[in-house]
């Protein structure tokens, strides 16, 4: 009796020790997933999470959620913001140059405890797009990722202008205006449509003494004070 005891005692070690095994392998194989998947902005984008396309049926597309697309420019892009403090970037419509800036901050945020971004546009409505775009890719990537990188509290219970991780980095939209910037020492700065942010280039002087990492700016065509730095406009102070 006491030796079928016994067995039964190393039986269920055995099976312990199996299960602990098979348990630390997934662990070691979903770190190197998730190291994988998160070591560039390019593979990312590209192959672990998922944009929206709100016109997807007018587009013939199979879902409105979709990686991005394999376009070399997204890939230079991300070298470039990597390279550079500051980026400034004239665009045209459709090449999703805000959703990669969204998502190479987001990656960011997301990678590093305490790293937070500061996310400015000219209306409130475009800011909390800027952040449901970021929400969008944290929402679609790998389980793993998630779970490596969890959120402060459930998504639903997120402010509409901010994007909160468990271990401190964030993401913040602000509406237009110097002033809003003044009270933050964020690592990173998105400047999105400067063109068309009134107070722009005190914006983004604010953003020079606040942002310690990276500054990006972007904007399609307008007249302005973006135009004017873009091209080396210098005016007056009567023009």
């Amino acid at each position: 009796m006491n030796h079928d005891h016994e067995i039964r005692r190393i039986a269920k070690q055995l099976e312990k020790l199996a299960t602990d095994q098979a348990k630390k392998e997934r662990l070691l194989n979903n770190a190197a997933l998730v190291r994988k998947a998160t070591s560039e902005t390019y593979g990312w984008v590209t192959e672990h999470t998922k944009t929206y396309n709100e016109h997807w049926q007018e587009e013939g597309r199979p879902s409105p959620y979709e990686p991005f697309p394999r376009e070399e420019y997204f890939r230079d892009m991300f070298e470039l913001f990597d390279l550079e403090r500051i980026v400034f970037i004239e665009k045209s419509r459709d090449l999703m140059v805000s959703w990669a800036c969204v998502a190479y901050f987001t990656l960011h945020a997301m990678r590093v405890p305490e790293r937070g971004v500061l996310f400015q546009t000219q209306k409130a409505a475009k800011v909390v797009q800027l952040i449901n775009y970021a929400k969008c890719l944290y929402e679609h990537q790998d389980e793993c990722v998630k779970a490596a990188f969890p959120l402060s509290k459930a998504m639903r219970a997120q402010p509409a202008d901010s994007l909160t991780f468990a271990h401190g980095g964030y993401l913040k939209g602000l509406p237009g205006g110097a002033d809003q910037i003044r009270s933050y020492h964020p690592w990173g700065y998105l400047l999105d449509e400067a063109s068309f942010v009134v107070e722009a280039g005190e914006c983004y002087n604010q953003s020079l003494s606040a942002a310690k990492g990276k500054i990006i700016l972007n904007s399609s065509a307008g007249p302005g004070w973006y135009a004017d730095v873009r091209h080396d406009v210098i005016r007056n102070a009567e023009d």
